[in-house]
């Protein structure tokens, strides 16, 4: 298999911590970046993508990720339980870049500037392998999401709005 166009951390860490991965390029030139295309473009259903999500909480600089299916949207009174916050609100997508190195549409949970508390949607779990962000836009990796917990001391929670 030849090399991603683009070595992002992400493939690095997982790389250098022996985690069993595949990573999937698509083009993006179309500018179609929603979770259905991604998931048509690298072979996958699209309840197995998975978008990151940083919020902000109730206490001043604290943050929080969240990994949910990129076919859903985050619920921000569960997430807040998850986080034993009284409330969460999305992070302006302007302090995306510094806070965790990542642009809007290539953010990852792995390789952020700083290890913040992670949460991954409970769905995860019904599958061998999720997609996340491979940390550039239209980069993604299939990770088993119990290895992605793991490497990035996450926890389970229930996470979306019911559909």
């Amino acid at each position: 298999m030849p090399s991603p166009s683009v070595k992002t951390n992400v493939l690095r860490l997982l790389e250098g911590a022996a985690i069993p991965f595949v990573w999937h390029e698509f083009d993006v030139s179309d500018g179609k970046l929603d979770a259905r295309t991604c998931a048509e473009r690298i072979g996958a259903e699209p309840d197995q993508v998975f978008k990151t999500l940083v919020t902000t909480g109730a206490v001043p600089r604290t943050y929080f990720v969240f990994v949910i299916p990129a076919t859903g949207e985050l619920d921000l009174k569960k997430a807040a339980k998850a986080c034993g916050q009284k409330y969460v609100e999305m992070l302006p997508q302007k302090e995306l870049l510094p806070l965790t190195g990542y642009i809007h549409g290539g953010c990852s949970p792995i390789g952020q500037k700083k290890l913040f508390p992670t949460f991954i949607d409970e769905t995860a779990q019904l599958f061998d392998a999720i997609y996340v962000s491979g940390g550039h836009i239209g980069l993604n990796v299939e990770i088993n999401p119990e290895a992605l917990r793991l490497f990035v001391n996450a926890s389970y929670a229930e996470l979306t709005k019911e559909q």
